[in-house]
């Protein structure tokens, strides 16, 4: 049997000079080439910077183009089956927003909640026209459903300010009824008069209040798989020399490689950042208090703090399967922590040190300042501060590197000479 002796005692490590003598940036020319010549032949790496994004935000944009939820099934259990219950009913048709649907009892609507068929109950007691022409209180059951937070809130607002209505009418014609005046009647209905002005968003208008965070939430996502797959890519390859003199093994010209792709992605994730702020800021034209071009300086920090986790995950795990499931499962709730649909402070301790850690975190609060305060430039320097933690990490992944990338070497080397027969066998 000829004995055959593996190539493990020769692979190169992190510390050792250039395999080639070339300068710096003619290396990270010869590898951008390198990068661009893998993106053509990826069909799936191809797709996530290009045509997969605009989908998705084009299917994101139609969801919401309405604005506003209108017609939302609201169960009304009518026991007390009287002009005023009949009254209270036609005002909740009235809003455009609720659509009343009548059940014969609470049980059926209760179940019909429970099923996501409605999302609140109004439920008229019975002799409610009668206690309230005798000067008794009835109530009036209103529930909703609060595990769709907006939806909830929304239907809340809308039912009691269309029983308000209505009730200030009959309240009306009963002072009438007793001789009041006219005009004092409206001073005792309301006595204090309110009004309600939205500073940012005046017409309650889904698409600006939801779309933006949720399309940053869906370009962090892509960004991290774009940039996770290249990586990947290197633990595949075959470490062998290229025509160019560009080694494919994963510990030769190592940083000059994630340079390459940082240089290679940056700007093409930057331009669908831009995408989705030209999409919204422009075309659609949603109010926009400060400057385009201090969001994008934003969104190229958000990409250099994606880029610097990823990486971090690419090197103590150095598993395809393993990096994307991790990066998946710590970007997914992206959109959740960002603090858009629920108070930060109120969450839990360990989801908001979660939240530290995800980059998208850290833009929202830059994209708010900008579009609905108008900040300037020096205010979201400041608060792009909270990026120290991403750059500290940098000396952490430069040492991990050198200590587990070698070993990942040694590791594949051995396998693959395990697996190659010996000659005579």
């Amino acid at each position: 049997m000829t004995e055959h002796t593996t190539d493990a005692q020769t692979v190169d490590t992190l510390s050792e000079p250039r395999a080639i003598d070339v300068s710096f940036m003619a290396l990270i020319v010869a590898l951008v080439r390198r990068e661009l010549r893998a993106l053509w032949h990826d069909p799936w790496q191809l797709a996530l910077i290009s045509y997969i994004p605009l989908l998705g935000m084009l299917c994101l944009w139609w969801l919401f183009s309405a604005g506003l939820p209108r017609q939302l099934p609201v169960a009304i259990v009518d026991q007390d089956h009287s002009q005023l219950s009949r009254m209270l009913t036609r005002q909740l048709k009235a809003n455009s927003v609720t659509a009343p649907q009548s059940f014969t009892d609470l049980s059926s609507a209760v179940s019909a909640m429970q099923q996501a068929k409605v999302y609140a109950i109004v439920v008229f007691p019975y002799d409610m026209k009668k206690d309230l022409l005798t000067g008794h209180k009835p109530t009036i059951d209103v529930r909703y459903n609060s595990q769709f937070l907006l939806v909830g809130k929304l239907l809340s607002s809308q039912i009691q300010l269309s029983l308000g209505e209505g009730l200030q009418q009959v309240a009306s014609l009963k002072q009438l009824a007793t001789g009041t005046p006219k005009s004092q009647v409206a001073v005792d209905l309301n006595p204090v008069k309110s009004q309600t002005t939205a500073l940012f968003n005046r017409n309650n208008n889904y698409i600006g209040f939801l779309v933006p965070p949720v399309l940053v939430a869906l370009w962090q996502l892509l960004s991290m798989l774009a940039m996770a797959n290249s990586l990947n890519r290197e633990l595949h390859l075959a470490p062998v020399m290229q025509a160019d003199g560009i080694s494919d093994r994963l510990t030769t010209h190592f940083w000059p490689k994630v340079l390459a792709k940082m240089t290679l992605f940056t700007p093409i994730l930057l331009l669908q950042g831009g995408f989705i702020i030209a999409g919204l800021y422009l075309y659609l034209a949603l109010p926009m208090a400060g400057s385009l071009v201090v969001l994008l300086f934003a969104q190229l920090a958000m990409l250099l703090a994606i880029w610097i986790l990823v990486l971090l995950i690419f090197v103590l795990m150095r598993d395809s399967a393993r990096v994307i499931s991790f990066c998946t499962a710590l970007f997914a709730p992206a959109f959740a922590f960002m603090g858009i649909t629920f108070p930060t402070h109120e969450m839990p301790q360990l989801a908001q040190w979660w939240r530290l850690i995800m980059p998208s975190s850290h833009y929202i609060e830059s994209h708010v300042s900008v579009v609905s305060y108008g900040a300037s430039w020096p205010y979201v320097a400041s608060q792009m501060s909270s990026y120290w933690g991403f750059i500290c990490l940098f000396p952490v992944i430069y040492l991990l590197a050198r200590k587990l990338l070698p070993m990942t070497v040694n590791l594949n080397a051995v396998s693959i000479d395990a697996a190659m027969p010996a000659k005579g066998q």
